[in-house]
């Protein structure tokens, strides 16, 4: 016999906020991915090395939605890069019920294409996130995007 867990509509509920994560950071909807955290949120994108070993080193953390507005004016204000377009494909999830909400891990590939150039593999990973219900919406209460290569590109401009 199967154990009961999360109802169906939790589990469709959590996957439309991970399609309206991807389609965000894909569109550009900076104002809208950031609507998707609570306020005192936690952000980080971490090699698997470090996440496994429970070391603290991460490429990027932030701890609020005000560090994600920050990093969010950052990079459509003052960085100047070589644009590019990213595309964000999330896997099924695992999910399990936390005390303040849900647990969920799901594996990512970021693509990253540049004008001119053939798509390549930016990102591969899992996320392992923390999810929590606010005002009857999903929110993300932790994010963390785990790379599994031990080498990132040196312009990881956008957020996973």
């Amino acid at each position: 016999m199967l154990a009961t867990g999360p109802s169906l509509e939790t589990r469709v509920a959590i996957e439309d906020l991970y399609a309206t994560y991807v389609l965000t950071l894909d569109g550009r909807d900076y104002d809208a991915w950031i609507d998707l955290f609570v306020e005192d949120c936690i952000y980080v994108v971490k090699a698997r090395e470090n996440e496994d070993r429970g070391l603290p080193l991460a490429a990027l953390a932030f701890e609020s939605k005000g560090m994600l507005r920050d990093r969010i004016y950052g990079i459509t204000n003052t960085l100047f890069h070589e644009p590019y377009y990213q595309r964000h494909i999330v896997s099924s999830f695992r999910m399990r019920a936390a005390d303040d909400g849900y647990v969920v891990e799901a594996n990512y590939l970021v693509s990253r294409t540049k004008a001119g150039e053939l798509t390549e593999v930016y990102s591969t990973g899992r996320f392992r996130d923390r999810i929590v219900e606010i005002d009857g919406a999903l929110r993300f209460a932790e994010k963390r995007a785990i790379y599994d290569s031990e080498l990132i590109p040196n312009s990881l401009i956008y957020p996973i």
